[in-house]
Parts: C-alpha cells; sequence; structure tokens
C-alpha cells in the first residue's frame, strides 16, 4: 500500500473513532471507564512522570523540536525533508486544534472524573507522534529503526500519561494519532512524488539543443 493509501486510511480511521465515540452508546461509555482505570495508576511519582513527559510537548519547547530537525535535514542538504517535516509539525497540531471545537461533544465519565466537550482529537498526541515520524523522516537510514522504537515507547507513553492525568479521552489520543499519521504519510506521497519528478527534469536538462 502506498502513502496515500495509508492517508486514507488514517481519514478513515478518524472519522471511525469520532463516530464511535460520539454515536455508539457502548463506546461512549467504555471510553469513560478505560479513562476512569488509567486514572486509578495515578500517584505522586507517576503523575510527576507524566508531567514531564508532557511538558516536553509544550509550545516552545517542540517548536524548537522542530527547528533542530529541519535544520538537521538542511545540514545534510536534504531541502525536501525539511519542508516536509516542517509542514508535518505545523499542519498536524493546527489541525488538531480546528477540529476541537468544530467536532465538541459530551463525553460519559465514571466518577468525579470528567473531561469537556472541546478535546478530540488530542493535541498532545497529535505533537508526540508528529514529531516522532518527523524524527524517522530526518534519520539516516541506518537509525532509522532505533529513532522508531524508541520514539514509539515515547508515543505511548504520552498516550498513557494523558489518561493517568484525565487530560483527555482514550477516543481524544487515538485520534491525535491518526492526525499526526495522516499528515505523516501526506507528507511521504509529496516527497517520492518529487523524487520520481527529478530523473525526468534531469533528463530533460541533459538534452542537447
Amino acid at each position: 500500500m502506498g502513502a496515500l493509501g495509508v492517508a486514507g486510511l488514517c481519514a478513515l480511521g478518524m472519522v471511525l473513532v469520532w463516530v464511535a465515540a460520539e454515536l455508539v452508546p457502548a463506546v461512549h461509555v467504555k471510553d469513560a471507564v478505560a479513562l476512569h482505570d488509567f486514572t486509578l495508576l495515578s500517584r505522586p511519582g507517576v503523575d510527576w512522570l507524566a508531567n514531564f513527559l508532557l511538558d516536553l510537548l509544550d509550545t516552545p519547547v517542540f517548536v524548537l523540536w522542530g527547528v533542530a530537525l529541519v535544520a538537521y535535514a538542511l545540514a545534510r542538504e536534504r531541502p525536501r525533508v525539511a519542508l516536509a517535516v516542517a509542514a508535518v509539525m505545523t499542519l498536524a497540531p493546527l489541525t488538531s486544534e480546528l477540529l476541537k471545537p468544530l467536532l465538541a461533544h459530551s463525553h460519559a465519565h465514571v466518577g468525579r472524573v470528567h473531561i469537556g466537550p472541546a478535546s478530540w482529537p488530542s493535541g498532545h498526541s497529535t505533537a508526540a507522534l508528529a514529531l516522532v515520524l518527523s524524527a524517522v523522516l530526518v534519520a539516516p537510514p541506518r537509525r532509522r529503526a532505533l529513532v522508531a522504537c524508541t520514539g514509539g515507547v515515547y508515543v505511548l507513553a504520552v498516550g498513557v500519561a494523558l489518561l493517568i492525568l484525565a487530560w483527555h479521552m482514550p477516543s481524544d489520543v487515538l485520534g491525535g494519532y491518526l492526525v499526526a499519521a495522516l499528515w505523516a504519510a501526506l507528507a511521504v506521497a509529496a516527497l517520492r512524488a518529487t523524487e520520481r519528478g527529478r530523473p525526468a527534469r534531469a533528463s530533460v536538462s541533459r538534452v542537447p539543443a
């Protein structure tokens, strides 16, 4: 399956997750039950670690991560990758912030745990996966597996942190992952399209006048 196919699946997944969390009563309730169960893991030490992981995605820090990745791509003479990273790390979080008020809906709640309506998708889970996928894009081929595995652990830890601290519903976290994956897939599709176009332009330039 190509990158555009992955992007299409991500878009479909976003629709299905939101519809299920909003319109399917059983999922609506299980979403709240799962959140409540995660909050039971809350402890002072656990909460400190969860907040630390999320602090790494605060806007100023996130911008610094983005600048560093773009600079690294440019230093390796990969301007298209630098542009792709800038696009993913800008458009994915922006998409999540725009969708929150548009798709706001009430949540079921268990016990004292309650999440406000404008929470889908999670901006933090979007930012976490956008950051990791961008890092994979700029990483040297021999290091990509390591970056992907390490980043995957961080992304999952961020998702768990959001639930333990009761910042988001599980469906919000999953929605954020899908938004980031959608933009990363579109960026990869664009990169592949430009790479296919380069040989054609090069061959034209070599044709004698």
